[in-house]
This record gives structure tokens, sequence and C-alpha cells, in this order.
């Protein structure tokens, strides 16, 4: 598995988004099916209007699906 411990920020436009939770998806950070053999599921986000966001990479944040800075606790 690659490591991803960086954010991916992007602007959005409205619409229904979802989330790779488990870190195996060839398309993050959006979710590619690649979770079926594990037990974490994505998240399912709804974009109300265009906007920037930040999702977590590293997986770990307190904000999920967004990023909270908690990669930069991580080791390189």
């Amino acid at each position: 598995m690659d490591n991803h411990n960086h954010p991916y920020a992007m602007t959005l436009k409205p619409g229904r988004y979802v989330w790779c939770a488990c870190g195996r998806s060839q398309k993050q950070p959006f979710c590619d099916g690649s979770h079926s053999s594990t037990n974490m599921r994505p998240m399912f986000v709804e974009i109300t209007e265009e906007k920037q966001v930040a999702w977590c990479g590293c997986k770990t944040s307190g904000n999920k699906p967004f990023c909270d800075g908690s990669h930069k606790k991580l080791a390189a």
C-alpha cells in the first residue's frame, strides 16, 4: 500500500463524494472499492456548494474525511 501521508486539496462542485477510509484505493482520496477485503467502509460526503476542501490522506484525522494536520505527527 502506498504512503498517502498528505492532504488532497481540491475545489469541489456540489455533489456526493465517497472518501476512501482504508487507504487502498488507487483513486485517492476517493474510494474505488478496494476496501472489499477489509472491515473498513468508505465515508459518503454531500457537498452542497462549490468549495475548497482538504481530504485526509493519512486516514488518521480526528475530523474525517477532512484533514486536521494529523499527518504532520506521522513518521516520514
